[in-house]
């Protein structure tokens, strides 16, 4: 499908919701960042912006991106009104088209999952090849399917973070699996209600 069909459908997944003015961060942001230095980071699929604001609260430079111009609009507002203006930059990408500029200390894709066609794993192995030595690639995926989520399939098959560090074929000398597991938590979704959810937890680091 186009560009244009994939951004009318995600403009329309967030223009259906309200506006947020403080947006959480995904819940295991601040369990894997907490302990690095800031940097530069970039967020792959920034969505409402809840990490992007975290990540700039606590002093990284944070590159947001997202395919829903409804969504990077809001994003920089959102930046402006936390005075977060000079810390996060907001930009519209296909990645299937094109890739952030520069090199990062810490790269995250949260639930970087669409509808449309997206060859992910070149997209994430982009992202491992933009990291600084040090740095680390967090992937976040879906483990289980909530009842808000948009993609209902009654038979998905959600690959392990085994199978995309498979899929992503990076070389072991320069790039480091440090986890990669299925942890399980009580999830709140944009309506309010909660059900047990799986996450896949991918962190990749460059060593070289």
């Amino acid at each position: 499908m186009s560009t244009t069909d994939a951004v009318t459908f995600w403009d329309g997944v967030y223009a259906a919701r309200l506006e947020a003015t403080t947006p959480q961060s995904n819940y295991l942001l601040a369990e894997m960042v907490s302990s690095l230095p800031p940097g530069n980071a970039l967020d792959l699929g920034c969505g409402d912006g809840g990490d992007a604001l975290w990540l700039a609260h606590q002093g990284w430079h944070v590159t947001a991106i997202d395919i829903s111009v409804v969504a990077v609009e809001r994003l920089g507002r959102l930046a402006i009104s936390h005075g977060l203006g000079d810390r996060i930059v907001a930009e519209w990408h296909d990645l299937r088209e094109s890739f952030p500029q520069g090199w990062f200390d810490l790269i995250c894709a949260h639930y970087l999952h669409t509808p449309f066609d997206l060859d992910r794993a070149t997209v994430l192995r982009t992202a491992a090849q933009a990291l600084r030595s040090g740095g680390r690639l967090l992937v976040v995926d879906h483990g289980s399917t909530a009842p808000w989520s948009w993609n209902q399939d009654p038979d998905p098959r959600y690959p392990t973070p085994h199978e995309v560090a498979a899929g992503i074929g990076l070389d072991p000398a320069t790039w480091t699996v440090e986890r990669a597991d299925a942890p399980r938590r009580i999830a709140t979704g944009p309506d309010g209600r909660t059900a047990e959810v799986t996450d896949h937890v991918l962190l990749i680091r460059r060593t070289a």
